[in-house]
Formats: C-alpha cells, sequence, structure tokens
C-alpha cells in the first residue's frame, strides 16, 4: 500500500473514532450519574484523579520514547527496558482513561458551554482518534518514518489539554486534596 493511503487510512479511522464518540455523546445526553467511582467520593474526583495519573505516564510515554528514537540528550542507546516501560505505560495510561471517557460519554454526554467543556469535548473524542490512528500506524508498513512520533506527540498534546480543561480545572475549583 503506497504511503499516501496508509496516511489516508490513518486519518480515516481517527476521524471515524472521535467523530463516533462525539456523535454517541450528542445523542446520549447522559443524567450525570456515575456508575462506580472506583473509591474516590465522586465522579469528578474519580476522572479527575484518573486523567491526572494518565497525564503523569504521559511524561513517561514521551521521554521513554525519545530514548528509543535516539533523541534524549546524553543517551546514544536506549537500555532495553525502555522499550517495555514505553510500552507498558502507554497501556496503563490508555487503561486509566476508559473509565474517564466511558463516563464522559455515558454520564455526562458532550457540552458546548462554556468554552472551556467544548475544548474538553472536542480534545476527549479527539484522543481517541489519535489513538486508534496511532496504534493502527504501528501497524501499517511504508508510512513515512515520522508518522508514530508525529502521532505520540499529538496524543500526549490533546490528553494534557483534556487534563488542563478538566482535571486541573476541577482541582481549582475543588482543592487538590478532593479524592
Amino acid at each position: 500500500m503506497p504511503a499516501q493511503w496508509g496516511l489516508a487510512a490513518l486519518g480515516a479511522v481517527g476521524l471515524a473514532v472521535a467523530a463516533a464518540l462525539a456523535g454517541y455523546a450528542q445523542v446520549h445526553p447522559g443524567d450525570g450519574a456515575a456508575l462506580t467511582t472506583l473509591g474516590f467520593s465522586g465522579m469528578l474526583q474519580m476522572k479527575s484523579w484518573l486523567t491526572t495519573a494518565a497525564t503523569v505516564l504521559v511524561v513517561v510515554q514521551l521521554v521513554s520514547a525519545l530514548a528509543m528514537w535516539g533523541r534524549l540528550p546524553g543517551v546514544r542507546d536506549a537500555p532495553r527496558w525502555v522499550t517495555p516501560l514505553h510500552r507498558w505505560s502507554g497501556t496503563v495510561a490508555f487503561l486509566l482513561t476508559l473509565p474517564v471517557v466511558f463516563h464522559c460519554v455515558w454520564s455526562l454526554g458532550f457540552e458546548d458551554e462554556p468554552a472551556r467543556v467544548l475544548v474538553h469535548s472536542l480534545a476527549g473524542c479527539a484522543f481517541y482518534g489519535v489513538f486508534a490512528a496511532k496504534m493502527l500506524a504501528l501497524r501499517l508498513r511504508r508510512l513515512p518514518s515520522a508518522t508514530v512520533p508525529v502521532l505520540g506527540g499529538l496524543l500526549a498534546v490533546v490528553l494534557v489539554v483534556v487534563w488542563f480543561s478538566s482535571a486541573l480545572w476541577f482541582f481549582g475549583q475543588s482543592g487538590y486534596a478532593s479524592y
């Protein structure tokens, strides 16, 4: 498959996943009830802390990716444990986001007011679209060599936008000690 078709497939999959999430959240506005809080005092506390943990793991993802790609200053060859660390930290970060997105889509729905919430809704849907595209890019051959690093960087940026537009805002409203 030529590179342009692979890139087109990545774009189509990413857009389809993001649009499906946004569409479902739009037609299923939810009632705001939590299905589980995983031991936290409330749904918003759970979502904020899990997203914070996932965002911390994004830092691990970035540093380990830089080491694997030989872009970390002072590191010529990454130690053997860096690749498994990268894979597992990404897996755990993704798993931490699943209860968050489920509650966002099922319990809260897609919101467009105020602007912070619109940015959060769009970024949350985009996160899973970019994630799907990155996972597909890992399997497709003949893509430009920058495809996976660019998608990984975009994934990190989108998660940070999600965190800034939700967890940071929540902690600022309720205090960091809110469990």
